[in-house]
Formats: structure tokens, C-alpha cells, sequence
């Protein structure tokens, strides 16, 4: 546990600006299912139920990542512990950034403008812990005009240092990573989709998919005759 403590610290030190910058810039790259796309993955489903889905995925994916950095943590290799802590608050908050910017999409307030600006506002979201009400100017600017890699490397920082526990040997970091970071993901979610769900915005209805009609006929042009409909035949 003390040794923990004093690589997560190093890390705290050391690490957590080229973490910050890595996520300023991998962030405009992360995949994001728009509106569309997940109506059509979750069909038949709700805003709240998509987003109850969405949520689990993410705890999922987060508690994966906590549980394999504290396996990592019994490797004899201790220079590698501050990589192993760097490459687990990235990983987690790729993927709580992933969650925030499609529950943004389900309830119907996506972020207008460019798709970094969008990543940066969602980043402010992902810092601030918060929805982003774009039915307000105001907000949005605040979201994009922020001083936004500041207050990510402290939000880093105060994660990094909260989570050093998860470098305890013997299995018990992986039990302790994957349980705080189910918690984490889980708060996050829920202070979220609370603000987003006091601004939600309803879905267009979608377009029927409908077949195509036949062209109609030409009244200028005589009708071709059936097989066996001439004249003279029974």
C-alpha cells in the first residue's frame, strides 16, 4: 500500500499533464454513436432505457480497466507502476467521455459546432460533472471557452491520487480498482443524466421505411396487353 502511495504520487507529480494533454488530443477521435445510430442498435427502447444501457457499458468497461491495472501491480517491475496508473485514468476517461457525449446524444442535447468543439465541451462536462444545457448559450460558451486544460489536470490529478489504492499487490488492487472505478462511473452517470434529463429535448419521430411506389401509368400511352387478353381468344 505504501509503495502505491509513493509511485501514485510520483504520477501525480510527473504524469498527469502528458496524460491531460493525451486526452485533449484523443478525445476529438473517440468514437461517438449519434442519435440515429443508437435508436437503431437499441430499437423498440427508450431515452432512459438506452441510457440505462449505456451506463452499464460503461461501469463495465471502467471496472475492466481498474481490475487489470491492480493485477499489474503485482509485476515485479515498479518503474512501470506510473505507466500502468497513466494508461488506467486515460483509459477511464476515454471511456466516461465516451458515455457523456451519446447520453448527451439520447436525451436529445447534443452540442452544436465542430466535432472538437464538441469534444471539448464534453470534456468541460466530463470535468465539471455535469450536463451541458445547450438550450443555453451561455452554458455552451462556458463549456468551450473554459480553461479547460487547468481544471482537467486537477479533475486528473485528484482522480489519480483517490484511486492509488488499485496498485496494492496480491489481487486485492484489481478487486479495489474495479470497485471504485464501478462507483466513480456510476455517480458520474447519474449527476449527468440528472441535468440532461431536467433540459431533454424529444426525439424526431423517424422516417417509415417504406418500399418504393410504381411509377403511375402514363395516360398518354396505351396499356400493354396481358398474355392471353387479345381479341379472339377465350
Amino acid at each position: 500500500m505504501t509503495g502505491g502511495v509513493r509511485w501514485g504520487g510520483r504520477f501525480a507529480k510527473v504524469g498527469v499533464g502528458s496524460v491531460a494533454e493525451r486526452l485533449l488530443d484523443t478525445a476529438p477521435r473517440i468514437p461517438v454513436r449519434d442519435l440515429a445510430t443508437l435508436r437503431k442498435q437499441f430499437p423498440g427502447l427508450g431515452p432512459e432505457d438506452i441510457a440505462d444501457r449505456l451506463t452499464a457499458a460503461a461501469v463495465r468497461g471502467t471496472m475492466t480497466v481498474g481490475a487489470g491495472v491492480g493485477a499489474a501491480a503485482m509485476l515485479p517491475a515498479p518503474p512501470a507502476i506510473p505507466a500502468e496508473l497513466a494508461t488506467e485514468t486515460l483509459g477511464v476517461a476515454a471511456v466516461e467521455f465516451k458515455l457523456i457525449a451519446e447520453l448527451h446524444e439520447v436525451y436529445g442535447l447534443r452540442v452544436p459546432g465542430t466535432v472538437r468543439e464538441r469534444a471539448t465541451a464534453y470534456l468541460w462536462s466530463w470535468t465539471e460533472q455535469r450536463g451541458i444545457d445547450v438550450l443555453k448559450p451561455t452554458t455552451v460558451n462556458v463549456a468551450l471557452g473554459s480553461s479547460m486544460k487547468r481544471e482537467l489536470r486537477q479533475r486528473l490529478l485528484r482522480r489519480s491520487l483517490r484511486h492509488t489504492p488499485s496498485l496494492t499487490p496480491f489481487m486485492v488492487g484489481a478487486a479495489v480498482g474495479a470497485l471504485m472505478n464501478r462507483r466513480d462511473t456510476h455517480k458520474l452517470a447519474e449527476r449527468v443524466r440528472r441535468d440532461l434529463r431536467a433540459h431533454q429535448l424529444p426525439w424526431p419521430d423517424p422516417e417509415p421505411d417504406q418500399p418504393a411506389l410504381p411509377a403511375a401509368p402514363d395516360p398518354g400511352r396505351p396499356r400493354p396487353e396481358l398474355p392471353g387478353s387479345g381479341e379472339g381468344q377465350d
